[in-house]
C-alpha cells in the first residue's frame, strides 16, 4: 500500500453491485454481508469494500498552502435554518473563485473534506457543507450517516445546499464566480443546482449523479463537465435523455465515461477507487473550473 486504497481486481462484480445497493440505502449492512457471502469468497470481498478514511487524506489540514475552518451560516427554508460547512481558503488575500463541494448520501465525511482541501490548493475558496448538521452533523461512520441523511426532508436538504452555494458566492473573499462539484448524491445535487441557479452558477461538475428532470434542463446556463463510471447502469441510464435535452438547447457540456470504473471511483477511501481515472477526472475538473471561473 502507498497510502491510497487501490481498486481490487479480485472483487467479483456481483459484490460491487451489492455494495452499490448497500451504499444507496437499498439494503442494510447485514443484508449486504449475507448476500455477498453467497458468492464464493464474497464475505472477504465485502469487508474489503468498507471505507478506510485514514487513506482519504491527500492534503493535510495543516498544509501551509491553505487555511481550513468550520463556519456556520443562515439557511432559510432548510432543515433547521442554520448550516455548517468546512471552508478552506487558499494562501493569499483573495478574492478567489469559489467551489462548492457536495458530499455523497452520508454527510460530510473525511474524504469530502479532503476534496475541499484539494480544490483550495488549486486556488479556489472551497466550501463543503454538511447536510447532516441540523441533526448533529456527520456521525463519524457512513452507516449512521446514510441513515440520518435518508430521514431528512429531501427538499429542505437541497435547500440547504442551495443556501450554501449562495453563502459561498457572496463570501467576502469570493470573486463572485461560482463552481459546484459533487459525488453520488452530491452529483445529482450539482445537477439540481445547475437547474435551480441558472446564470448564477458559472460551472458544474457532477460525478456519477442523477440527471435532473428533463423539463428543467433549459434552465441550465453553466457549462457542465459530466463524469461517469463505466459500470454504473442505474445512473448511466438517465444520461441519453439528459444529453438529448442539453443538445436541444445548445448547452455547453462535456461527458467522460471512465473505462473499467465503478460508481464512486473518485473516492480514495474504498477499493472502488480507480487511481488513474480519479486523477484524470480531477485534473479535468480543475481545468474546467479554471477556464470558467477565471
Amino acid at each position: 500500500m502507498d497510502g491510497h486504497v487501490r481498486q481490487h481486481d479480485w472483487i467479483d462484480q456481483r459484490v460491487f453491485d451489492l455494495y452499490d445497493e448497500y451504499c444507496h440505502g437499498r439494503m442494510d449492512r447485514r443484508a449486504f454481508l449475507q448476500q455477498a457471502a453467497l458468492v464464493a469468497g464474497g464475505l472477504a470481498m465485502a469487508q474489503a469494500l468498507m471505507p478506510r478514511y485514514a487513506n482519504a487524506q491527500t492534503i493535510s489540514f495543516t498544509d501551509e498552502r491553505i487555511k481550513a475552518q468550520y463556519v456556520t451560516y443562515d439557511s432559510p427554508g432548510g432543515s433547521s435554518g442554520t448550516m455548517r460547512g468546512y471552508l478552506v481558503q487558499p494562501k493569499g488575500n483573495g478574492p478567489f473563485p469559489v467551489v462548492l463541494v457536495i458530499h455523497e448520501n452520508r454527510g460530510l465525511n473525511p474524504y469530502i473534506e479532503d476534496v475541499a482541501r484539494r480544490a483550495a490548493t488549486d486556488g479556489f475558496l472551497a466550501l463543503a457543507p454538511d447536510g447532516l448538521f441540523p441533526v448533529g452533523g456527520y456521525p463519524g461512520n457512513d452507516d449512521d450517516g446514510r441513515e440520518l441523511q435518508a430521514k431528512l426532508d429531501q427538499a429542505k436538504l437541497r435547500t440547504d445546499m442551495l443556501n450554501s452555494a449562495k453563502y459561498l458566492k457572496s463570501h467576502a473573499l469570493s470573486s463572485g464566480k461560482l463552481g459546484v462539484t459533487g459525488f453520488c448524491w452530491g452529483g445529482g445535487t450539482t445537477n439540481f443546482l445547475a437547474v435551480t441557479m441558472g446564470a448564477d452558477l458559472q460551472a458544474a461538475v457532477p460525478y456519477y449523479g442523477a440527471a435532473p428532470p428533463i423539463a428543467a434542463v433549459p434552465q441550465i446556463k453553466a457549462p457542465l463537465l459530466i463524469q461517469l463510471a463505466e459500470n454504473d447502469e442505474r445512473i448511466n441510464a438517465m444520461y441519453p435523455d439528459f444529453e438529448k435535452a442539453l443538445k436541444e438547447i445548445n448547452a455547453p457540456y462535456e461527458k467522460y465515461v471512465y473505462p473499467g470504473t465503478q460508481h464512486g471511483f473518485h473516492n480514495n477511501s474504498t477499493p472502488r477507487y480507480q487511481e488513474a481515472a480519479a486523477k484524470l477526472s480531477w485534473e479535468r475538473t480543475i481545468a474546467h473550473f479554471k477556464k470558467n471561473l477565471a
